[in-house]
């Protein structure tokens, strides 16, 4: 497995612990106000980031490494400010001052995002032997 994918499935493995213990502390107290936040971190922590993992592995031979640790680079450095903004934002309800903050988390993941249909497309595209 390249080594890109597997970088993914450590990043994305690491946020899902970490998305199923917010999740368990959520509901040992009873206190859903981070829901959102529990749903970012499963969805485009884990969900996405083994996504793009499996891609990449599945496309060994031909993929562009380059492209794809500017993906994993982004999309994890996009999560990982989007989670402290979000909680930010769901606890105090201050959209003023953390909702910039996430936007730009969010246009960061959101440029690994694009770097991935880039992938995506070159892949789809390319010419076979």
């Amino acid at each position: 497995m390249p080594r890109v994918a597997t970088a993914f499935f450590a990043a994305g493995s690491l946020l899902a612990l970490c998305g199923m213990i917010l999740g368990e502390y959520m509901g040992a107290h009873e206190d859903f106000t981070l829901a959102p936040l529990h749903a970012h971190i499963n969805l485009l922590g884990w969900t996405t980031l083994a996504l793009y993992g499996g891609f990449y592995a599945l496309t060994r031979e031909s993929y562009s490494p380059r492209l794809a640790w500017i993906n994993f680079w982004l999309s994890t450095l996009g999560i990982l400010a989007m989670i402290p903004a979000l909680a930010l934002l769901l606890t105090s309800g201050d959209s003023a001052t953390y909702g910039p903050m996430l936007g730009i988390a969010g246009g960061i993941a959101t440029l690994g995002l694009l770097t991935f249909i880039v992938s995506v497309f070159r892949e789809l595209f390319r010419k076979t032997a």
